[in-house]
C-alpha cells in the first residue's frame, strides 16, 4: 500500500469538520446581535466583542485623539458609526436604527480581550395593516475579520409569529419574516400542541445552528476522531497491537460517543441555565488539551480501555464551550430549556453523521498493514495542531495553524471520500497479498 498516500489523506481525516474550521477564535470580531419583536417597533441588542488580536484597532477606531481613555463623545462616535453602518428595511422601505442605549468597557478590558461593546437600538416599522412582514438586516461594520450571529428572541406577544429567518454563511445579511395578527386569532388553537412547541422555541432554527456549530467546531470533531482511533486495536505489552472484531469495535465506538454525547450534554444545560459559568479562555485551552491527549492516547496506550471516561471528562469541558453559542442569543430562562434540546439534537446530529462517514474506512483500514501509519500519521498531526491551539489560546501567540485548517477543513467531505477509496484500496491489496500467499503455500 502507498504509504504517501495514506499520510496525504490522513491530514483530510483529522480536520475534517464542514466548510470552516474552529469557531472559537482569537483573531476576529464577533458582532452577536439579538431582534425582539413588539408592537410599532423592533428592537435590537447588539454584543460587539473583539478578539485580543483585533482589540488593538478597534482600540484605536475608538480613541480617536488617542490618549489611551475613552471619553463619552468617543464611545458615541463609535457606536453612532456602528449604526451608521447598518443598512435596515423593513416590507422593502427603509428603516433608520434610533440609538437607545451603548456601554463600552475600559481599553485595558478589550486588550485583554475580557470586556464587549453593548449596543441596544429600535427601529420603528412603516405604519401598516399587512398582516405579514419581511425585516432585513445588513451589517457592513468592519467586514474584514468580523463574524456575525443574529437571531430572534421567542415573541413574548401572541399576536406575533416567527415564520422564517434566512442568512448568508457569514450572518451578515439576515432576513425575517413574520406575522402580526390581532390579539384574538393569536388565541386560537392552531398556537396549541406540538406545532406550537415547535414554532415558539424555534426548533428547527436552533437545531441548525447546532449542526453548523459542531460542523464549524473542528476542535471538538478533532477530539473525538482521534479519540476513536486505537477504537479497533488491542493492547499488547505498552503498544498499539493486533485488532479486536467488528462488532467489538462498534461497541468500543458506541460506548465514546455516548459517553462524549452524556458529558457534554450535561454541562451544555447546565451552563446554558447559568448554574454554571466558566470564562471562555481557560475552556479553548482545555478543550486543545484534550485533542492532545487523545493524540498521545493514539500513538501509545496511556489509559486502554477507559476511552469511554476520557470522552465524558473532557466532553464535559466542550459543553461548557457549546453553552457560549446559546448564550449568545439571548434566549429567556424558560425559552432555553427548548432551545437546548433544539440546539443539542443538532449537535448529536451531525456529530452522528460524521461519525457513520469515518467508521466504515477506519473498520476497513484497521484490517490492514496501512493503518499503523494512518494512525501514527493523524496522532502526530493532531498533536502538532493542538499544540499550536494551546500556544494560541492560552498564551495569544499567533501560529498560524488556523490558515492551514482552514484551507483543508473546507474540503473536508472530498476528505472523507479519499479516506474510503485509501481503505477500499489497501483491503484489496491485503487481500490479494493473502490470495497470493496462500497459492504459494499450496504449490510448495
Amino acid at each position: 500500500m502507498n504509504r504517501k498516500l495514506v499520510a496525504g489523506t490522513a491530514l483530510y481525516f483529522l480536520l475534517l469538520a464542514g466548510r470552516t474550521a474552529w469557531a472559537h477564535r482569537i483573531d476576529e470580531y464577533l458582532q452577536a446581535t439579538i431582534l425582539s419583536l413588539q408592537t410599532n417597533r423592533v428592537s435590537a441588542s447588539m454584543r460587539l466583542i473583539p478578539g485580543v488580536l483585533m482589540a488593538p484597532s478597534v482600540i484605536a477606531d475608538i480613541d480617536t485623539n488617542h490618549d489611551g481613555a475613552f471619553s463619552e463623545s468617543e464611545t458615541k462616535a463609535y457606536v453612532e458609526r456602528v449604526l451608521h453602518e447598518l443598512s435596515i428595511t423593513i416590507d422593502g422601505r427603509s428603516a433608520t436604527a434610533q440609538l437607545d442605549r451603548w456601554s463600552v468597557p475600559e481599553a485595558a478590558q478589550l486588550r485583554d480581550g475580557l470586556g464587549e461593546i453593548t449596543v441596544e437600538y429600535h427601529v420603528n416599522p412603516p405604519a401598516t395593516n399587512a398582516a405579514e412582514h419581511s425585516f432585513n438586516l445588513s451589517n457592513h461594520h468592519r467586514n474584514a475579520g468580523s463574524v456575525y450571529l443574529v437571531n430572534v428572541e421567542v415573541p413574548q406577544q401572541p399576536a406575533f409569529r416567527i415564520v422564517d429567518q434566512k442568512r448568508n454563511p457569514q450572518q451578515s445579511l439576515y432576513e425575517l419574516d413574520y406575522t402580526q395578527a390581532g390579539i384574538a386569532d393569536s388565541s386560537s388553537a392552531s398556537h396549541s400542541g406540538f406545532r406550537f412547541w415547535i414554532e415558539r422555541f424555534q426548533f428547527l432554527s436552533l437545531f441548525r445552528l447546532g449542526m453548523q456549530h459542531i460542523a464549524e467546531g473542528t476542535d471538538h470533531l478533532l477530539f473525538l476522531l482521534v479519540l476513536l482511533l486505537p477504537a479497533p486495536l488491542l493492547v499488547v505489552g505498552s503498544r498499539w497491537q493486533g485488532r479486536v472484531g467488528v462488532r467489538r469495535s462498534l461497541l468500543r465506538v458506541a460506548g465514546i460517543v455516548t459517553a462524549f454525547t452524556i458529558g457534554h450534554s450535561l454541562t451544555l444545560t447546565l451552563a446554558a441555565i447559568k448554574v454554571v459559568h466558566v470564562p471562555s479562555r481557560p475552556i479553548e485551552g482545555l478543550i486543545a488539551l484534550s485533542i492532545l491527549i487523545s493524540a498521545i492516547h493514539a500513538l501509545r496506550p496511556i489509559f486502554p480501555g477507559k476511552e469511554a471516561w476520557i470522552g465524558a471528562f473532557f466532553g464535559l469541558i466542550h459543553g461548557l464551550a457549546f453553552a457560549t453559542t446559546l448564550d449568545r442569543l439571548g434566549l429567556s430562562r424558560w425559552d432555553r430549556v427548548g432551545g437546548i434540546l433544539s440546539f443539542n439534537l443538532g449537535i448529536e446530529a451531525m456529530q452522528m453523521l460524521v461519525v457513520i462517514l469515518i467508521l466504515p474506512s477506519l473498520l476497513l483500514m484497521s484490517r490492514t498493514r496501512a493503518y499503523p501509519t494512518l494512525r501514527v500519521v493523524c496522532a502526530f498531526l493532531a498533536a502538532a495542531v493542538s499544540s499550536a491551539w494551546i500556544v494560541e489560546r492560552v498564551f495569544g501567540v499567533q501560529t498560524g495553524a488556523d490558515r492551514v485548517v482552514n484551507g483543508v477543513a473546507r474540503t473536508g467531505i472530498w476528505g472523507a471520500v479519499a479516506l474510503f477509496a485509501v481503505s477500499l484500496a489497501a483491503t484489496y491489496a491485503s487481500t490479494c497479498r493473502s490470495q497470493l500467499a496462500s497459492d504459494h503455500g499450496y504449490k510448495n
